[in-house]
Order: C-alpha cells, then sequence, then structure tokens
C-alpha cells in the first residue's frame, strides 16, 4: 500500500471508522495500536478453544497502556474473557464469539469460578446479580473500555439462571459482567441467547450503550446501582424476562443509587421465537411448549431490587410490541423517583400500559424503611391491548394502576395524553382487593381490578388529563375507582367506543378527599 501506510494501519483507521463516527475520534482511534487475535493463536474455526488466545491478545494491548483487540470473521470458542482497561475489544462483520458448553470434569473447559460473596449479602438478591466472574466476558474495576461491532456474542454454552444449573462452578450465565468500572460503551453488536443475563452492569458510571441487538431468554439489559447511563437505539427481544430494567440492588453489600439514567429510541418484545427477532424471520413464541414458560415480558422496567434509590430517569420515543407494558416498583426500602416517560407507543399488549407499585417486600438488611415512589410522569403514550380473554395474563381485567401501601402513598405521580384500546368484558368486583404486601409485583396480582380504566390507591397529589379508554367489550366495572386517595385533579378522563356504558364512565370513591373531577 502506497503513502507510507501498513496493513495494520489501515485497519485500525477503519476499525475506528466504524465505531467512532466523528472525525476527531476517528483520528484519535487510528494511533491506537491493533492486536489481532489470530496473531496470539486463535483459530476462529468454531471447534478449537480460543479463550486463550484472545485473553493473550487483551494482555499484551493492555501491558502496551491500550489498543483495539480485534476479532476477524470467524466463530470464537471461548470461556470466560478477562477485560482489561484502556481496552476496546471490535468484533469485525462474520465475527462470532461463542460460549461454550462447559465440561466439569476439566479444569480448563469451565467458566472463572464465581467469586465469594458474603452471607450478610447474598438473601437479599438473586443468584444472578451476586456474581460476575462466571460469564463469558468480564470486568471488574476498570476504566475506559468498549466492546464494539459489527459482529455478535452468542451465549450458547450459558445457563439461564435455573437454580442449581447455573450455581454449579464453572457454568455460566451471563454473556457480559461489569462490576465497579467507568467510562464504558457498548456499540453496534448482537446478543444472542444470552443465559441470565445479556448485560449486567453493577456500578458502571458513564456508561453508553448504543445499537445493540438482543435476542435472549432472560434479561436483556440490568442496570445495577449505575450512574450517568445512556441506553439508545437498541432492540432487545426478551420473552421470558424485561428486555430493560434499572435496578439499586444490595448486591455491593451497601446501598449506591442508580440515577441519570436515559434510554431513547429502542424497541423492547416478548413476542418471538429466541434467535429469529436477529435472523429477521419473527417466529412468534410457541405457547405451552415444553420446557417453556412463555410469559411474553419483554418491557422496559424500574425494580424490583430496591433497596438503594432510583432517581433521575428519562426514557422516551420507544416503541413496546407483544410484551408487558411500563413498570415502575419500589419494594426494598429505596425511592423511585424524578422520572419521566414519554412517547411511547406499544401494540399486542400483554397488559395494561402502566403499572406503579410501591409495595412491602423489604428485600433488605436490618433497619427496614418504608420504600418511596414520588415525581413520576406519564406523557403521550399509545396502547392497543390484546384482545384474548382466554389467556389470564391478556384478559384486560388488569387496568392501569397506581397502588402504594397503607399509610405510605405513592406522590406526585402525572398521566397525560394516554390512549389504551383494551379488552374489557369485566364484571362488576365486590369483593375487597387484597393488599399484597409481599407478592411479586405484577399488574395480575390484584386479579379482577376494580375498574377497567385506572386503579388508584394508597395515593397523594395525582394528576391526570386526556385519557381515553376504549374497551372492545362492554364492560360493567366503572372507568376509574379510586381508594385512599388524597388530592387528586382528573380532567377530560373519558370512556370512548360502541362498547361503553353507563357504569363505565362512573367514576367511585372510597375514604379519598380533595378529588376534583372535571
Amino acid at each position: 500500500m502506497s503513502g507510507g501506510f501498513t496493513r495494520r494501519s489501515f485497519i485500525a483507521m477503519a476499525a475506528a471508522g466504524l465505531a467512532l463516527p466523528r472525525t476527531r475520534q476517528m483520528h484519535a482511534a487510528a494511533t491506537q495500536r491493533v492486536f489481532d487475535v489470530a496473531d496470539f493463536g486463535a483459530k476462529g474455526d468454531g471447534t478449537a478453544l480460543d479463550s486463550a488466545a484472545i485473553n493473550r491478545a487483551i494482555a499484551a494491548a493492555a501491558d502496551a497502556g491500550g489498543g483495539v483487540v480485534e476479532l476477524p470473521a470467524g466463530r470464537y470458542l471461548c470461556f470466560t474473557i478477562h477485560l482489561r482497561s484502556h481496552i476496546t475489544l471490535r468484533f469485525w462483520p462474520g465475527a462470532v464469539l461463542v460460549a461454550a458448553t462447559p465440561s466439569f470434569d476439566s479444569p480448563t473447559g469451565q467458566y472463572d469460578v464465581p467469586e465469594p460473596q458474603a452471607a450478610s449479602v447474598q438473601p437479599y438478591q438473586d443468584y444472578g446479580h451476586n456474581h460476575w466472574r462466571n460469564s463469558l466476558l468480564w470486568g471488574e474495576g476498570l476504566d475506559g473500555i468498549a466492546i464494539v461491532g459489527p459482529g455478535e456474542i452468542w451465549g450458547r454454552g450459558l445457563e439461564k439462571g435455573d437454580g442449581a444449573a447455573e450455581e454449579r462452578p464453572g457454568a455460566g450465565n451471563k454473556a457480559i459482567a461489569l462490576k465497579r468500572c467507568r467510562n464504558v460503551v457498548l456499540r453496534d453488536f448482537a446478543v444472542r441467547q444470552a443465559g441470565h443475563f445479556g448485560v449486567l452492569a453493577t456500578a458502571v458510571d458513564n456508561l453508553t450503550i448504543d445499537g445493540l441487538h438482543i435476542d435472549t431468554q432472560r434479561d436483556g439489559i440490568d442496570i445495577d446501582c449505575c450512574r450517568d447511563v445512556h441506553i439508545r437505539g437498541c432492540s432487545v427481544n426478551t420473552p421470558w424476562d424485561d428486555a430493560i430494567v434499572l435496578k439499586s440492588s444490595y448486591a455491593l453489600g451497601e446501598t449506591r443509587s442508580t440515577e441519570r439514567v436515559t434510554i431513547s429510541d429502542c424497541t423492547v418484545t416478548g413476542s418471538y421465537k429466541l434467535g429469529t427477532a436477529l435472523d429477521g424471520t419473527y417466529l412468534p413464541v410457541p405457547e405451552g411448549a415444553a420446557g417453556d414458560y412463555p410469559a411474553h415480558v419483554g418491557r422496559i422496567k424500574i425494580g424490583t431490587e430496591t433497596d438503594g434509590d432510583v432517581r433521575n430517569i428519562a426514557v422516551t420515543n420507544c416503541v413496546f410490541e407483544g410484551c408487558h407494558g411500563l413498570a415502575v416498583i419500589s419494594e426494598d426500602g429505596g425511592a423511585v423517583e424524578d422520572c419521566s416517560f414519554s412517547n411511547i407507543t406499544m401494540r399486542d399488549s400483554i397488559g395494561p400500559p402502566v403499572f406503579v407499585r410501591l409495595g412491602g417486600r423489604n428485600r433488605e438488611p436490618a433497619p427496614v424503611h418504608a420504600s418511596a415512589i414520588r415525581r413520576i410522569s406519564f406523557a403521550d403514550i399509545d396502547c392497543m391491548m390484546l384482545d384474548d380473554t382466554a389467556v389470564d395474563d391478556r384478559s384486560g381485567l388488569a387496568c392501569c394502576s397506581i397502588t402504594g401501601v397503607p399509610g405510605h402513598p405513592v406522590e406526585d405521580i402525572t398521566i397525560a395524553n394516554l390512549r389504551v384500546r383494551q379488552p374489557g368484558g369485566g364484571a362488576l368486583r365486590t369483593a375487597a382487593v387484597p393488599e399484597a404486601l409481599a407478592d411479586y409485583p405484577e399488574p395480575k396480582m390484584f386479579g379482577v381490578t376494580p375498574a377497567h380504566g385506572l386503579y388508584l390507591r394508597h395515593a397523594a397529589r395525582l394528576e391526570l388529563r386526556d385519557i381515553l379508554i376504549e374497551p372492545v367489550h362492554a364492560d360493567a366495572r366503572p372507568l376509574v375507582a379510586m381508594e385512599d386517595v388524597h388530592s387528586a385533579r382528573l380532567s377530560d378522563v373519558r370512556c370512548i367506543g360502541s362498547a361503553c356504558t353507563h357504569a363505565s364512565e362512573q367514576v367511585t370513591q372510597t375514604r379519598c378527599t380533595d378529588i376534583a373531577i372535571l
């Protein structure tokens, strides 16, 4: 090549251009040293075990002060990969990092053994949250790392979180796990069949997740005790669990808040059979398949783990398909506050679009303190629920709900410009709704709700305006049911469509004060 360029410098410049489109960033990245994993013995043939070679390449780059570790096209069968500071791991088109199936009879054929977790910490979150090293890629205490595409991570040999199977030493259960890291970029690659988590980030600050395509059997992206996080342009198919979820668990042995998080321009779904959202075939999840439990979850959620606070969150310009709606939950003593959700469209929804639940699970170390949810806004949400009354999760008999617990109301909630087309067809409920303080929080936890539009209980200072509920089938329940609500303003909250009846237009109040209905 003329002009003094070597093949390796040309590759470095091209790589930088793909991941860092800005000219100044391209120039900076082009000066980094490039470490091709093939030069360190990686075969990329899908048969030879390449984890040792890739780890050698990463170590060499770290020893050189940083650089780009490249995986050319090929299939790289691996156990645990150790990330290092100031390293960019780049997948070229056609490069697939494949999680190997462990051989428990051979110490070289296993994932890293999970690090010890204190007995005083373990009970407050599930096993998967308590460990990071039993993963395909992990890093702890790192600064300035990136994983960029195009390319794919296939967690074929990872466990999805089934108790003894994932807890066996040598098993792996996460595609990417990061703990106490800073300045992290994950960009423009695909993740398939990722085990318990596609991405588990715990106490990671200044994190950018951009353009990932995730299709997996449990959680897609878990953000736990993190600050300054930006998730944008991602598509996540997770029929069996949450797509993008924000938490503040006790996994660090201390409470640490999750704050300053934006989620924008993302698509989440729970509709499609594993892998088919990546290959473009979009096959529906088979209902009732042996060993399957298709819940069509696939949502964006705050909680359930909330030992610490979650605050200053903005979710906007997102699409939900064939999944549950938004969930805002505090159960373990933390406060969820100052969060906004806007410009969201939902189609074929499994259940209502808005679920706000302040509970009393209190899975936290003593002393137990009260959870809180306050200053939450929902705006410009359009939802079309599935009309399938034969399936409990799709019955439409659970409506949008904002509920606290006795003595601890949910506070300062705004819903504006919400339209919901839902099945309807419910009968008037006469039995009392259980408090269910320690039940796992899901929209169906109360059974048939007393209203078909909005159920509000143990709440204060609510503003609900421009809300249209359109039932497909006539519903005998009132449009809005309120219990122990203090200071609420309802403006232009209506039942619309031919299925509306006189009963559907009512608002019921029990032990409520300062209610304005306009």
